[in-house]
C-alpha cells in the first residue's frame, strides 16, 4: 500500500472526513450499506467519476437506542427523466474510445454514483469515488485498478459543495452541469470546480428584456425559500422596477426532497392561496429541478377533478435549473397547466447518434448499469423477477419496452440542457487529457521510452489544461471555458407545448447570447411562441388595470405599487399619444393638440392680408380714401387760379396732398405678407410720410399767422411770405424724422417673425419691430408735431374767416391727435393681426381727419358754392 500525504492541515482535514464516515458507517450499516448498491463501473485505463442526481430514498432518523435493522426498507424514488444524464455520459464516453484521434491506445472508463439527493449519502459516495468500495480508508490505494481524472457532478450547488469538500484536498477537477448563483461562483474561486453552464445572474438580463419586450407589467414570483431564492429576490426585484414591473405577489417554495412527498398534503393547507386569483396572468418561478413537481401537487390540490380554473390562464416563466419532470406518483400526471410556459434552458443542441444509442438501452442488455432496472421498473410500471420473491403481482419487463415510447415528463429521447452539458464536460475532460497525454509522451520520447507511464497522469495536472479551454464538439459547436472557468454557451429559450397523451414538445423561440451587445442578449421569434388555449392565440395581458390610452396619463395610486395608477385626461394644450404615459407632453412649436389630446396638428401660418373681411374692409377704405385725396388733388389743380386755391398757398397744399395718398397707400403695406422689404418700408415709410403731411400742416398754420400779421401797416412780416418759409419748414421738419428711420434701419431694423404661443392653433407671422425705442420716438416726434400745429391753430383760430384755415387746423390736428392718443392703449393690449388692424386704422383715419377737416369744406365751395370762391367774398370782414 501506497500512502499519499499532501500536508498537516489537509490530513487533519482528512481525518476528520475519515472519523464522521466511521460514525455514518456505524449508525447505518443496516440502512445505508443496503442502499448503497446502484453504480455504474465501465473499466478504462483513466476513469471520469460521476456523481448523478435522480434517485433518492426515504432515510428514516437512527437512534442508538434501537436496533436500525427493524426499519423498513423503501423503494427508492427514480427521476426517471435525469437517467438520461447518465446515459448521455455513457454516450460520450462511447464515442470518444470510438475516436482514434482523441486519445490514442488509451481507453476511458467511468464510475457513475448517486447523490440520493442527501448529504450524507452524497459524502458516502464520493468516497465510494475515490477509494475502494470495500475498504474506507481515506487517502490510501490498494491497487492502481481505478485512475480517476476528474469528476462530474452534481446537478446543484448543494451536491457540487459537498463533493467539493472532500475532493479538493486531491485537485481533482470537478465539472459541474448545473446552472449556479453569481455568489456560488464566487465563494468557488479556490476550489477545482469548472461550471460547463453559464452562471444564472445571466438570465436575469433575459428576464427582464422578455416580459418588457411583452409589455408586462404585473407578475407572480415564486422562489424557493432558501438562500438561493432570496439572493434572486433581491437581485430581481430591483431590476424589475427599474424596468416598470411590478410584484402582485411573492411565493417562497418549500424545497423538494422526494421523500417528503406524503407529507406535502398536510403542509400544503398553511400556504397563502391569494395568489391563484390574482390579476397577474405571468408567473416567475425560481427554483431548482424538482420544483415543478412540487408546483403539479400544487395545482393538483387546487383542482383535484381537472376543471377550468385560474391557473391555466398564466404564463408560466422558469429559469434555467426547473426542468419538467415527474415522478414517483406523479407520473401518470400531465402537464397540461404549464401549456405555454416559456423557459430558460441551458443550451443544447441536436447531437448525431445520441437518439439512436438511447433506442438501444434496454436492461436486459446492460447489465453493468445498476440503476437502470430500476429506472425501468418504475418507467414502465413493471418488474424483473428477483431470487427473493417468488411471485409478483405485476407485469414483467420485457425487450418490446422502449424509451420513445415514454411521454415527456418521464424521458426525454432529445438530448436536454443538462445532459449536453454532461456530454461537453466529458469532451473537455478528454481534450484536456488528449494534451496532457501529448505533452507527456514527448517528454517520455525523448528520454527514450516506448510508452508512456499512465500512472504518473494525475488528476491534478488536468487544471492548466481546463482553463481556457476551446474545442469544436461533434455536433459542430464551439465549447470554450473563459478565465473564470464558466461556459459561455448562454441559454435557450423554450415554449412547452402539451399533449393529451401526457407527452410534450419543447420548440426553441430564441436564445440568449452572452456575446452579444448589451442590451440585445436576448433575441426572440415572437411567432413560433404557443400561448395556453385559454388565451384563444392573443397575446397575454398581465398587467395591475387596463392601460390609459392616448388622451391620458398615469396617476399613481397612494398605498399602491406604481404599476397600479388612475388613467387621467391629458390638461389643456398637452397630449399623450401613446398607452401609458407617465405624463403629458405639449406638441412641438409649429403644432397644436387635437380635440381628443391624442395628436398634434400642425398650426396654419396666419397674417393680415386683403384676402380676408378685415382686411378687404381696411385696403377698400386706403383705396377710398387714395382715390378720394386723388380728385381733391385734381380739383384743386383744376381751380388753381381761382381765389380760394390761391389764397391756401399752393405749394404747400399739393405738398399736403401729396403726402396724404402715400400715407393712404403706405397702409397697404401692413396688408401684405410680412417679409424683409415690407417690414423695413412699412414704418419707415409711414413715419415720413406722416412727418410730411403734419409738418405741410404746420408751415401752413405758420404761413396763416405771418399773413394775418402782414396785413397790418408798417409790419417787416411781408418778406417771410413766400415759398421759401414753407419748404424749409417742410424739410426741416421731415429731415428729422427720416434722420430717426435711417438710425432705426441702420441699428436695430424690423424683421419679419412666428409668434407661435399667441394663438394656440395659429402661427402669427408678424414683422417685429426691432427696437420698440425707435418705434416710438418715431410716433413720438410725429404727435410734437402734431401738437405744435394744435397749439399754434388753436391760438390763431379767432383770425377772420377770409384770411386763414386756422379753425380747419385746429379741428384737423384735435382728430389726428385723438386718433392717436387711443392708438397706444389699444395697440399695446392686442396681438397679432388685430395689433396690426388698429395701426392701419389709426393711419386711415387720422389721415382721412386731415383730409376732411382741412380739403372738404374748400372742396364744398369749389363744387357746389362756386359764387362763394370770390376775391370780394374773401376779403370781406365780418
Amino acid at each position: 500500500m501506497e500512502k499519499h500525504f499532501h500536508n498537516n492541515k489537509s490530513m487533519k482535514k482528512l481525518f476528520l472526513i475519515f472519523l464522521v464516515h466511521k460514525v455514518v458507517t456505524l449508525r447505518c450499516h443496516a440502512s445505508d450499506a443496503f442502499l448503497v448498491q446502484h453504480e455504474w463501473y465501465q473499466h478504462g485505463d483513466l476513469i471520469i467519476g460521476v456523481m448523478a442526481s435522480h434517485m433518492t430514498y426515504h432515510l428514516y432518523e437512527i437512534k442508538f437506542s434501537e436496533n436500525p435493522s427493524i426499519k423498513p426498507y423503501q423503494i427508492p424514488t427514480i427521476i426517471t427523466k435525469f437517467h438520461q444524464h447518465v446515459l448521455a455520459l455513457a454516450f460520450a464516453v462511447k464515442e470518444i474510445n470510438e475516436d482514434s484521434q482523441m486519445l490514442p491506445n488509451i481507453t476511458l472508463g467511468f464510475h457513475i454514483y448517486d447523490s440520493y439527493l442527501n448529504a450524507r449519502m452524497t459524502y458516502r459516495t464520493t468516497l465510494d469515488l475515490l477509494f475502494k468500495s470495500q475498504e474506507f480508508v481515506p487517502n490510501y490505494k490498494c491497487d492502481s485498478q481505478k485512475n480517476l481524472m476528474a469528476i462530474i457532478g452534481g446537478l446543484d450547488f448543494v451536491t457540487s459543495s459537498h463533493i467539493a469538500e472532500i475532493t479538493r484536498f486531491f485537485k481533482i477537477p470537478q465539472l459541474t452541469y448545473g446552472s449556479l448563483a453569481q455568489e456560488q461562483f464566487e465563494n468557488s474561486k479556490l476550489s477545482s470546480l469548472y461550471f460547463m453552464v453559464p452562471k444564472e445572474d445571466h438570465q436575469y438580463i433575459g428576464i427582464i428584456q422578455l416580459i418588457h419586450h411583452f409589455r408586462w407589467t404585473w407578475i407572480g414570483i415564486f422562489a424557493i425559500g432558501n438562500n438561493n431564492g432570496e439572493n434572486f429576490l433581491q437581485k430581481m426585484q430591483p431590476l424589475l422596477a427599474k424596468n416598470g414591473i411590478c410584484s402582485s405577489f411573492i411565493q417562497r417554495l418549500s424545497r423538494v426532497n422526494l421523500e417528503d412527498f406524503p407529507q406535502i398534503y398536510q403542509t400544503i393547507s398553511t400556504i397563502s392561496w391569494n395568489w391563484i386569483n390574482t390579476k397577474a396572468n405571468v408567473f416567475l418561478v425560481y427554483g431548482e429541478a424538482l420544483t415543478i413537481m412540487w408546483l403539479r401537487i400544487v395545482t393538483f390540490i387546487v383542482d383535484p377533478e381537472r376543471k377550468e380554473i385560474s391557473l391555466f390562464r398564466k404564463v408560466w416563466i422558469m429559469t434555467a435549473q426547473i426542468d419538467f419532470v415527474l415522478s414517483g406518483f406523479q407520473i401518470s400526471w400531465d402537464l397540461q397547466v404549464f401549456h405555454g410556459a416559456i423557459s430558460f434552458t441551458a443550451h443544447s443542441t441536436a447531437v448525431a447518434g445520441f437518439k439512436e444509442f438511447l433506442q438501444t438501452v434496454n436492461p436486459l442488455s446492460v447489465f453493468r448499469d445498476e440503476f437502470l432496472w430500476e429506472v425501468w421498473e418504475q418507467l414502465f410500471d413493471c418488474s424483473f423477477p428477483k431470487a427473493e420473491l417468488q411471485e409478483t403481482q405485476s407485469r414483467q419487463c420485457t425487450n418490446e419496452m422502449k424509451l420513445e415510447d415514454l411521454p415527456g415528463p418521464a424521458f426525454e429521447m432529445e438530448m436536454t440542457g443538462q445532459s449536453y452539458s454532461i456530454y461537453n464536460a466529458v469532451h473537455a475532460v478528454a481534450h484536456a487529457l488528449q494534451a496532457l497525454y501529448t505533452l507527456h509522451y514527448k517528454r517520455k520520447k525523448t528520454m527514450i521510452c516506448k510508452n508512456p507511464d499512465l500512472p504518473h497522469l494525475r488528476a491534478w495536472k488536468l487544471h492548466p489544461f481546463l482553463q481556457g479551454i476551446s474545442f469544436n464538439n461533434s455536433a459542430g459547436e464551439r465549447v470554450f471555458l473563459n478565465e473564470k472557468r464558466e461556459a459561455t454557451g448562454g441559454f435557450d429559450i423554450t415554449n412547452l407545448i402539451t399533449f393529451p397523451n401526457r407527452s410534450f414538445q419543447r420548440v426553441r423561440i430564441g436564445k440568449m447570447d452572452l456575446q452579444a451587445p448589451k442590451g440585445k442578449e436576448l433575441s426572440m421569434d415572437e411567432d413560433l411562441i404557443v400561448w395556453s388555449p385559454a388565451f384563444n392565440q392573443v397575446l397575454p395581458f398581465s398587467r395591475c388595470n387596463d392601460p390609459c390610452f392616448p388622451g391620458n396619463w398615469k396617476k399613481g395610486i397612494e398605498g399602491d405599487q406604481f404599476c397600479c395608477y388612475d388613467c387621467v385626461p391629458c390638461p389643456e394644450g398637452k397630449i399623450s399619444n401613446q398607452n401609458d404615459m407617465d405624463d403629458c407632453f405639449e406638441c412641438p412649436e409649429d403644432h397644436y393638440p387635437n380635440k381628443e389630446k391624442n395628436g398634434c396638428i400642425l398650426k396654419r401660418v396666419v397674417f393680415l392680408t386683403i384676402e380676408e373681411p378685415l382686411g378687404i374692409g381696411l385696403a377698400s377704405s386706403a383705396l377710398g380714401f387714395f382715390f378720394l385725396t386723388s380728385w381733391v388733388l385734381g380739383t384743386f389743380i383744376k381751380h388753381r387760379d381761382t381765389p380760394i386755391v390761391k389764397a391756401n398757398n399752393q405749394s404747400l397744399t399739393y405738398t399736403l396732398l401729396v403726402s396724404l395718398l402715400l400715407c393712404f397707400l403706405s397702409s397697404l403695406f401692413f396688408l401684405s405678407q410680412p417679409g424683409k422689404v415690407t417690414c423695413l418700408l412699412r414704418q419707415s415709410t409711414f413715419g415720413t410720410t406722416f412727418s410730411v403731411a403734419i409738418s405741410s400742416v404746420l408751415s401752413k398754420t405758420i404761413i396763416v399767422v405771418i399773413a394775418f400779421m402782414a396785413t397790418k401797416p408798417g409790419s417787416h412780416m411781408r418778406k417771410w411770405l413766400g415759398k421759401r418759409l414753407a419748404f424749409s419748414t417742410v424739410l426741416s421738419c421731415s429731415f428729422f424724422e427720416v434722420c430717426i428711420c435711417i438710425l432705426w434701419l441702420s441699428t436695430s431694423p424690423p424683421f419679419p417673425e412666428l409668434d407661435m404661443h399667441l394663438q394656440l392653433q395659429e402661427i402669427i407671422l408678424q414683422c417685429n419691430e426691432g427696437s420698440a425705442f425707435f418705434f416710438y420716438c418715431v410716433l413720438g416726434y410725429m404727435g410734437v408735431l402734431a401738437i405744435a400745429s394744435f397749439i399754434v391753430a388753436f391760438l390763431v383760430r379767432k383770425l377772420p374767416d377770409s384770411f386763414n384755415e386756422a379753425k380747419f387746423i385746429t379741428f384737423s390736428m384735435l382728430a389726428f391727435c385723438s386718433v392717436w392718443i387711443s392708438f397706444f392703449p389699444a395697440y399695446l393690449s392686442t396681438k397679432g393681426k388685430a395689433m396690426v388692424a388698429v395701426e392701419v386704422f389709426s393711419i386711415l383715419s387720422s389721415s382721412a381727419a386731415l383730409l376732411g377737416c382741412i380739403f372738404l369744406p374748400k372742396c364744398y365751395i369749389i363744387v357746389f358754392r362756386p359764387e362763394l370762391n370770390q376775391r370780394e367774398h374773401l376779403t370781406k370782414r365780418n
